[in-house]
């Protein structure tokens, strides 16, 4: 920061960008307390920020913020600007008393011209608001404010003392919504009454459209909250279902887990007697062979006896294959088909686990025609079309689990 011999004090931080709106806004401070705004453009621009922030800074750095200061604004370049950046004049206005002196404008173009005049319009009795061709001029009206002349308030002419009266009315409804305030009306013989009347209709229409607008918002607001009450009714409804579904899954989890062990428990029991079962069978097995009987008689016994410990061995096999899935297969299966008997049960748990006919005819104890009954009549069962597989129906009953 340094001071030059114009006495202005320069910042090379203080600028605020903007790359969309493609200008840049510059503030320097110019006779220890005039803060100078412009911006750099190589295009007409319309702003669209105040920049409310880089002046705090500018207040702050200049040690301006407990002091009396002006703003003068060089509108070259500017064809026009936001309502918010018209809102944001305003709020220089009403909120940064009580230090704020005068603000100036100068390069005005005459799109921006009725803009500056309309702030002019709404500020407050204790604001100044200069209006100049010039840098020079506005400095040296600025100055004259400082050294104690007040630049004078009256307009020329009654013309120009309504105009500015129609402006400031339009610019309180229109930039500040202060609709409760009536219109001031000219006296009834006045060529002015009618427009200053139809802004008096405007004022009263629009307080007419809010108080609609309140209820329609009231309306909505009320809609929500009966859909967020019902929404929230609905959610926790469905919290305390999903509470009891998995209650009840962790119930039957326990009690599969209960047959399980007591499967187990069976097949531990089923395995041993079977071992002891098919040992007795090679022991007779052997007693046979070593008999003196007739060659046919023999072969007879022995070929029952080998397809007897078979069966033992294929009925060992499987109860040892059975899983904690199969189980729960066997568990889901007879929930779906309730209809199915226990053999039927067994049959479908063998064609799952891939066992061909005549393996499962001979561990259910019965024979292949038979076996194929069971299997005719299980179809029908089971609910499938004609060309449906009991196989690969099973199997993908068994992926969905």
């Amino acid at each position: 920061m340094g001071e030059t011999s114009l006495g202005t004090i320069k910042n090379s931080n203080w600028k605020s960008v903007h790359p969309t709106a493609g200008y840049t806004k510059r503030m320097e401070v110019i006779d220890d307390n005039i803060v100078h705004t412009w911006i750099e453009s190589k295009k007409d621009v319309i702003l669209d920020f105040m920049d409310a922030e880089l002046l705090q800074v500018v207040l702050q750095e200049a040690g301006l913020e407990n002091r009396e200061f002006h703003i003068i604004f060089d509108l070259a370049n500017t064809t026009s600007i936001t309502y918010r950046y018209k809102l944001a004049i305003t709020d220089l206005f009403f909120n940064w008393s009580p230090f704020f002196g005068v603000i100036g404008f100068y390069n005005i173009a005459e799109s921006m011209r009725i803009i500056t005049e309309s702030f002019a319009a709404i500020a407050p009795g204790k604001l100044c608001v200069i209006q100049a061709g010039t840098y020079e001029e506005v400095i040296e009206r600025v100055r004259e404010y400082k050294s104690g002349v007040l630049p004078s308030m009256e307009l020329p002419d009654e013309e120009r003392r309504e105009e500015h009266r129609f402006l400031g009315a339009v610019a309180r409804l229109s930039w500040l919504n202060l609709l409760e305030e009536p219109i001031e009306l000219p006296p009834g013989e006045s060529r002015y009454y009618t427009v200053f009347k139809a802004i008096e209709a405007l004022r009263l229409d629009l307080i007419a459209k809010n108080i609609d607008c309140e209820k329609e918002l009231q309306e909505l607001t009320h809609n929500l909250q009966n859909r967020l009450t019902q929404m929230t009714i609905k959610m926790n409804a469905q919290a305390e279902l999903n509470k009891k579904s998995v209650t009840e899954f962790k119930t039957e989890i326990s009690d599969l887990k209960s047959r399980l062990a007591t499967q187990d428990m069976e097949l531990t029991r089923v395995s041993t007697a079977i071992a002891e079962k098919t040992t007795k069978l090679r022991n007779i097995l052997a007693q046979i062979n070593a008999l003196a009987i007739d060659t046919e008689v023999k072969k007879g016994i022995a070929d029952t006896c080998l397809s007897l410990i078979e069966t033992e061995t294929i009925e060992k096999r499987l109860n040892t294959e059975q899983t904690e899935d199969d189980s729960v297969f066997l568990s889901k299966l007879q929930k779906k088909h309730p209809n199915l008997n226990q053999r039927e049960l067994r049959i479908s748990l063998l064609v799952k686990m891939n066992y061909d006919t005549c393996d499962i005819a001979r561990s259910v104890g019965i024979s292949t025609r038979g076996m194929e009954s069971i299997r005719y009549r299980m179809h029908k069962k089971l609910g499938l079309g004609k060309h449906q597989s009991i196989k690969t129906y099973l199997s993908e009953l068994a992926v969905t689990f």
